[in-house]
């Protein structure tokens, strides 16, 4: 069915006869191109000239659908940095990041370039939800010459309009914010940064196109000796439409100017807006829609009448979606519709119809009277007489039908338009359903009702998932010039606040090469035999001597204790890798917190239980011992418990040899077959289970729950063991560094809060910065300093965001996925019971990744200490090493790997460092030292 035919229902029939209706809606489908050709007939039934052009300027509903597709296709190829230079509809960046809240107030200064003339607005903004502004304006002629003369003489006049303006008022000479509206395409590079891309609408001034006329303005407004005049905002009159809609209550997120030209604007997800460097929230993309079809994708749509006006006009090709819509346009279709039905003697016989030939003749403003239901008729037989035609009362009637059909048209494809943006909105935000404001302006929404109500319901039919209201725009050039202003103000002024809450926790480069440094001594310390007691990191041995190389054969047993879970593994490393079988045994509560003879009983009859299982009990095979707790290692197979902790307290443990407590526990159970090599922890288990399938693996690194490190040492420089040949593993417990003080600086107020209410307050200083049990702390300690502020959720109290832990480091990696739409970050805001606005959203996800990022950046620093170290060792100008890595925050969090690796490259730029993910650490990496402890042993 035709939406013309679907809508024509105003204050009586469009078609003057039962025989041009049935003729109409007889045809079901659009002719061809070639059958726009003048007196072509189409296959079917006949039908008048009259019926014939009818058909033609109507856009059947399939035909939209197809329209709005191309319009979404054609602002995604504007979005992208790929395509962006193709694309006709630019979608071109704002720089404007936000809607009123109402919150705004103060003095603000607008100037307006017209067409004809330079307005200006002295605005006053109240604080109280912008419900009532006062506004004093004056509007300076411009003489003709200005328009086609130098861009300095065009700016010269608009600062003196501008200086003449403040004067007449008797302005104080306090800072005033300037918003300039300048209604022309430029390439925008911030709110206040803007080059003209090209003159239109008659002026041509002269060495302004690629300059940028916030400075050209700025200049001439200090010229003019205005020093206390700031130009803070550049913007189009869509811009302007769309803030002054927001002005009360609900956001506008749309606008739609349907004026002389056409152009439209809307909040886009700012990650999708490449041109522009924001990633994060929503910006506002001006679409420069009236382009769209230049490619000729609006060809099957364009009329013998459209080709007509677009050859007359000055930019032939350009500007083809403007000039189907555009109220400059429509009275030249209807003109040119008018001489062709002349010609076939279907309207004015009898008359002389030279004067339709005359361009401009029929002003849309006269098309607009001519389609009013009850005086339609009679102005257009006035229109007609004017021009010395003498018009029967039946050539009235089909005047006023071809009237209403191009103004339909118009109104039918600005829906489409409107549509694919909501669309686009709906789906870029992830939504089932889109409610939103849109703004409109312009001659022909205001002068014809029938237009509004098409373009409303034309809109709901083509996007059914979205819920618009339109709302007419109030001085969407001038107030919303204001608008614009003041939020660009509001905005900066909340930007210094964060910016100052959150310095701390951003690091310089210089910063992080301080704590390089500080890492480097504080291993110096620890490794020396003098030194070790004072030291933060303690950079204890594990009497490992050497990382898998490939030749390991054979089949071990691995233990891995480390919680209320304990695990039993076989690994067999062969040629063709490594095989292993696990199973899970429960330590219970009882056994945790019993004897500790009790316990590695429990421990001894789980491992025997496995063996069974394997088939393993008539063989000793050499096992290695992950035991995830405090321990002074004194060799190999040899490390005394020094304290429990995860819930563990059984007795008689602490400052026992572990190995042995599980040797006798072997012999109360009378098994015999239990060959203990070695013990170790999960950082090292890391960096062997690496090493077995990188030998250059000589580093492990855990960043999780916890963060830790170890790195294969010359033997030379550990002081705390004889010997001084080849090289030992050394467990660095790099989460004590800053211990004694000495990151006393790099702590913040947020650090000390999260610490003071530690089990362990003042210990473990540098975890408490990196590590995933804190970062969710910090976050949220951060948080309530911004609530406190009345920076973040409008400074309303939020006492779910007062209890601990409520803010787990799980929501950090959530929130700072690349793409995740703000709903969703709104989603886990309100699981918390904090009820956040979009502008809260985009907040809470740079304090997420502001702290992670000082965490990633703080572990390059270390990590840079040892890689620097290995490589000052080994005597290398570059030092080639693998990582192995295990941990939670590592993997899961998706920019923290990527922010370590740039920054550990910028601090040690003389080591190529690759990392690789640990698999099973603790299990098969436990195995790998027993391997690597028994290679060479065998026969």
């Amino acid at each position: 069915m035709y939406v013309f035919m679907k809508l024509q229902q105003h204050g009586g029939a469009l078609l003057s006869s039962s025989g041009e209706r049935e003729a109409l809606e007889g045809r079901n489908s659009r002719r061809s191109p070639a059958s726009h050709q003048l007196g072509h007939r189409s296959d079917g039934p006949a039908c008048t000239p009259v019926q014939r052009a009818l058909l033609e300027l109507t856009v059947p509903l399939e035909t939209l659908q197809a329209v709005k597709g191309r319009m979404m296709q054609a602002m995604s190829k504007g979005l992208s940095r790929q395509t962006h230079a193709q694309a006709n509809v630019r979608m071109l960046p704002t720089y404007i990041c936000s809607t009123p809240d109402g919150t705004e107030k103060g003095d603000l200064l607008v100037v307006e370039l017209c067409q004809s003339h330079v307005r200006t607005l002295w605005v006053t903004l109240l604080g109280d939800g912008n419900q009532s502004p006062q506004v004093m304006s004056k509007i300076f002629n411009m003489p003709g010459d200005i328009m086609k003369g130098k861009g300095e003489a065009l700016f010269d006049f608009i600062a003196q309009c501008v200086c003449q303006f403040l004067a007449g008022i008797g302005s104080p000479q306090h800072r005033l914010p300037l918003g300039f509206v300048f209604p022309f395409s430029c390439r925008q590079t911030r709110l206040d940064k803007a080059e003209l891309i090209s003159w239109s609408k008659g002026f041509s001034c002269s060495d302004v196109e690629g300059k940028d006329v916030v400075q050209l303005l700025q200049s001439a407004i200090n010229k003019q000796e205005l020093c206390h005049v700031d130009v803070v905002a550049l913007m189009n009159d869509t811009v302007g439409t769309m803030m002054t809609c927001s002005m009360g209550g609900e956001p506008c997120e749309v606008a739609l100017v349907v004026d002389t030209g056409t152009n439209s604007c809307f909040m886009a997800e700012a990650q999708q807006v490449e041109m522009a460097e924001e990633t994060s929230g929503r910006m506002c993309v001006n679409t420069e829609w009236g382009c769209f079809g230049d490619d000729g994708t609006l060809s099957d749509i364009l009329t013998p009448y459209d080709q007509r006006v677009d050859q007359e006009s000055s930019n032939p090709g350009e500007k083809r979606f403007e000039k189907l819509v555009g109220s400059l346009y429509l009275g030249e279709i209807v003109r040119h519709t008018l001489i062709t039905l002349a010609a076939e003697k279907a309207v004015f016989t009898g008359s002389n119809v030279a004067v339709l030939r005359t361009k401009d003749v029929l002003k849309t403003q006269q098309v607009l009277e001519i389609i009013d239901s009850e005086e339609g008729m009679t102005k257009a037989r006035r229109a007609l007489e004017v021009l010395g035609l003498w018009p029967s009362e039946r050539d009235c009637c089909r005047v006023q039908q071809i009237c209403r059909a191009v103004v339909s048209r118009a109104a039918a494809l600005c829906a489409a338009g409107l549509a694919a943006i909501l669309s686009h909105m709906c789906q870029s935000r992830e939504l089932e359903r889109l409610v939103v404001n849109a703004g409109v302006d312009g001659e022909l929404y205001r002068g014809y009702s029938r237009f509004r109500e098409i373009l409303q319901s034309v809109t709901g039919l083509l996007a059914p998932e979205c819920m618009v209201t339109l709302l007419p725009s109030v001085d969407g050039t001038g107030r919303g010039a204001a608008m614009v202003t003041a939020v660009a103000l509001r905005l900066a002024a909340h930007r210094r606040e964060v910016d100052q809450l959150l310095a701390p926790l951003r690091l310089s480069r210089t910063d992080l090469e301080r704590v390089q440094a500080l890492m480097r001594r504080e291993m110096e310390l620890g490794l020396g035999r003098e030194s070790n007691a004072n030291a933060s990191v303690r950079m204890l041995p594990t009497y490992v001597r050497g990382t898998p190389d490939g030749t390991e054969r054979g089949e071990f047993l691995a233990l891995d204790l480390g919680g209320t879970n304990f695990r039993v593994l076989v690994v067999r490393v062969a040629q063709d890798g490594i095989r292993m079988a696990s199973e899970i045994y429960i330590i219970p509560t009882t056994v945790m917190q019993g004897t500790g003879e009790a316990l590695f009983d429990h421990i001894m009859e789980c491992i025997m239980d496995f063996q069974l299982k394997q088939a393993l009990m008539e063989q000793v095979l050499p096992l290695g011992f992950t035991f995830s707790f405090p321990c002074q290692q004194l060799g190999l197979d040899k490390a005394v418990l020094l304290c429990w902790t995860k819930g563990f307290s059984a007795s008689g443990c602490v400052g026992q040899d572990v190995v042995q407590l599980l040797r006798e526990a072997a012999q109360r159970k009378q098994h015999l077959g239990l060959k203990v090599v070695a013990v170790v922890n999960d950082t090292v288990g890391t960096m062997m289970s690496c090493g077995y399938d990188d030998p250059k693996c000589e580093i492990g690194l855990i960043v999780g729950t916890g963060t830790n490190a170890c790195y294969m040492e010359e033997m030379r420089n550990v002081g705390t063991v004889e010997g001084e040949q080849g090289r030992m593993c050394i467990n660095m417990e790099w989460g004590a560094f800053g211990d004694n003080g000495c990151l006393d600086d790099i702590f913040t107020n947020y650090d000390r809060l999260v610490d003071e209410k530690t089990i362990n307050a003042g210990k473990q200083r540098f975890e408490k910065l990196i590590s995933g049990m804190y970062l969710g702390e910090i976050v949220r300690h951060v948080l309530l300093a911004l609530v406190e502020k009345q920076l973040l959720f409008r400074g309303k109290p939020c006492p779910k965001l007062q209890t601990r832990d409520i803010f787990q480091t799980k929501f950090l990696s959530t929130i700072e996925i690349d793409g995740l739409a703000l709903r969703k970050v709104r989603a886990i805001l309100e699981d918390l019971e904090l009820q956040a606005s979009f502008e809260d959203s985009v907040l809470v996800r740079e304090v997420c990744q502001t702290v992670s990022l000082r965490a990633a950046q703080l572990c390059a620093a270390g990590l840079a200490a040892v890689v620097e170290k290995m490589r000052e060792n080994r005597g290398l100008d570059q030092l080639s090493v693998t990582v192995g890595v295990d941990g939670t925050l590592y993997k899961m969090h998706p920019h923290f790997s990527q922010h370590l690796q740039q920054m550990l490259r910028d601090l040690a730029p003389n080591c190529n460092v690759t990392f690789l993910q640990s698999e099973d650490g603790s299990g098969k990496g436990a195995a790998l030292v027993a391997a690597v402890a028994c290679r060479g042993t065998e026969p």
